[in-house]
């Protein structure tokens, strides 16, 4: 006896119906929850997990990725390790725009016709099988990004499965907000009027999923299933620079669909050489109905002004600041920006940049701190941190590309504070690491610190007093976008001015961060990434207004 098609997708949401509700039930609480264990210990995925994961990753080393992608020509195969070695995986290169676009949109009506439950259902053994490949995803992740293995682990596999669950939530929810079908009855003289009223969720068009190359998978997979479970065939295409981790999501979204019946090419991969400009070409096309962008300002713009038959969601540049008035421990206040400061290299879009702080001190425990005493506590908090080479590339995992380092060495020919240093990767001797810097800045220095400079940078920069560094806080991100914004002050007023302030540049706040909580961490479930409410970033991960416009309600209706 075979399953039908129906039975089948039924059968995929009742095996994870349990996780789609305790992910709603989080989403509508923004209580903790995490579906797929962050630790990459055995005790959690058994002995032999990490070594067929470092095994399963090593065979795609040299080797031609088997996938097709619809109007290919040759092959590519772009990535370098920033830990020193070329992976030399060939993908299809995608050539004939024409045969991409119309393969993605062959399967689109019988996945319309899934439904919400039936597609939900598919997208969720999706994430199942991608968990199931966690140790393999992670080492692909590190090996594209730079990223150390265990941050890789969590950040590329465990916590970008959390995001794209949430997003899945989410559209579940916003899908089922309207009954499939309805009994409409008007009161009248004799009999009612009568009609029946079906609603069917339809699908924009072809997504479009733009992968960077410092969180391929973190900051991809929210949008990709986003667009995949309303309805929307997906075309992703990678950076570059990191293409393993979503060409492993492509093999593995089009097994699921396969396997539940529906066109493999419904989710493709569309890999290129870096001057095909293969996403430009691709956005604007018209059957592109929906854009997700994570990358730099330029581009991101130009997608905003240009793909205008598409909904664009963009995450892109901004200046994220610390506003440091007085603490009641010092030394905590300094370990957690040294943590923030390091943690892979800087190279992350919700890194601090921007530190204001009074000229005449910080209100201490211990007395007031002076700028220079400041940065001497965030320097020898760096010193405790990253003093051991081996440990210190734990954190601060590997320079992603030449153009990271030549920001952090064109900074040293500012005041510098705290000097960056090379260190020397114990298992991959080819790899280029560097701990932070930290630069001196008066508040008159705005050319320099209004422009986000991307890694291992960070500027102190003093103002005439905290009504000062709240003021230009909330000016330069009004202008020039931020994704994290933090504060550190006993007094209740200044906090309360500051949360003010945060809500008129529309950026997240973080609050006297002392403890295991860093500003440039968000909980899935719980902390949103991103506003959509400031220059940074138009969409957020994830709410209701992220996953809303990628779908449509039609209705058809009849008498009764």
């Amino acid at each position: 006896m075979t399953t039908t098609p129906s039975a089948l997708l039924t059968d995929l949401l009742d095996r994870h119906r349990a996780r789609l509700d305790a992910a709603v039930e989080a989403c509508a609480h923004r209580t903790f929850y995490s579906a797929f264990d962050e630790s990459p210990s055995p005790r959690v995925y058994g002995e032999e997990a990490a070594g067929l994961g470092r095994a399963a990753f090593e065979r795609w080393l040299g080797a031609e990725f088997p996938l097709s992608t619809p109007g290919a020509s040759g092959t590519v195969a772009t990535e370098r390790s920033p830990y020193g070695f070329d992976l030399g995986v060939s993908y299809p290169r995608a050539a004939d725009v024409d045969a991409l676009l119309s393969a993605a949109r062959g399967g689109m009506r019988a996945w319309r016709d899934a439904g919400p439950d039936g597609r939900t259902g598919v997208c969720l053994e999706i994430l199942d099988r991608l968990h199931a490949r966690i140790f393999e995803l992670a080492n692909a992740v590190q090996h594209t990004s730079g990223q150390a293995f265990v941050m890789a682990f969590q950040a590329g596999g465990a916590h970008a499965l959390d995001r794209a669950l949430e997003s899945i939530a989410y559209a579940w929810a916003e899908m089922h907000r309207t009954p499939a079908t309805a009994l409409w009855e008007k009161p009248g003289r004799g009999e009612p009027l009568r009609m029946e009223k079906t609603f069917t969720v339809v699908p924009r068009g072809v997504a479009l999923v733009i992968g960077c190359n410092t969180f391929p998978t973190w900051n991809s997979w929210p949008g990709l299933f986003a667009s995949l479970v309303t309805g929307n065939p997906v075309v992703v295409k990678p950076h570059p620079a990191a293409v393993l981790p979503l060409a492993i999501t492509v093999q593995v979204c089009q097994e699921v669909l396969v396997e539940a019946g529906f066109d493999a090419d419904l989710v493709t991969l569309a890999a290129e050489q870096p001057d095909d400009h293969l996403a430009a070409t691709l956005a604007v096309r018209p059957e592109v109905k929906l854009v997700d962008f994570t990358g730099g300002n330029a581009f991101g713009d130009w997608l905003e002004q240009h793909a205008t038959q598409a909904v664009v969601f963009t995450e892109k540049a901004g200046v994220n600041t610390v506003v440091v008035d007085s603490t009641s421990d010092f030394a905590a206040m300094c370990q957690n920006l040294a943590f923030s400061f390091s943690l892979y290299s800087g190279q992350m879009c919700t890194a601090p940049q921007n530190v204001y702080l009074p000229a005449a001190g910080v209100a201490t425990e211990d007395g007031v701190r002076s700028p220079a005493e400041v940065a001497e506590g965030i320097g020898a908090a760096l010193g405790r941190l990253l003093g051991d080479d081996a440990r210190a590339v734990e954190l601060l995992g590997g320079i992603v590309n030449d153009g990271v380092l030549s920001r952090l060495d064109a900074a040293a020919s500012g005041e510098v504070l705290v000097p960056s240093r090379a260190v020397t990767h114990p298992a991959f001797e080819a790899a280029t690491v560097r701990t932070p810097t930290l630069l001196r800045l008066t508040a008159d220095d705005a050319e320099v610190y209004e422009t986000e400079c991307f890694g291992p940078v960070a500027y102190l920069i003093e103002t005439s007093g905290t009504e000062q560094s709240i003021d230009l806080f909330r000016d330069t991100v009004q202008r020039h976008g931020a994704m994290t914004a933090a504060v550190y002050s006993t007094s209740g007023e200044v906090v309360d001015e500051m949360r003010e302030a945060a809500l008129d540049a529309g950026v997240a706040l973080s609050e006297n961060l002392l403890g295991g909580v860093f500003v440039n961490q968000s909980a899935a479930f719980s902390d949103f990434h991103g506003t959509g409410a400031n220059p940074a970033a138009n969409a957020s991960y994830t709410d209701g207004a992220y996953v809303a416009p990628r779908f449509r309600v039609v209705q058809s209706r009849r008498h009764v």
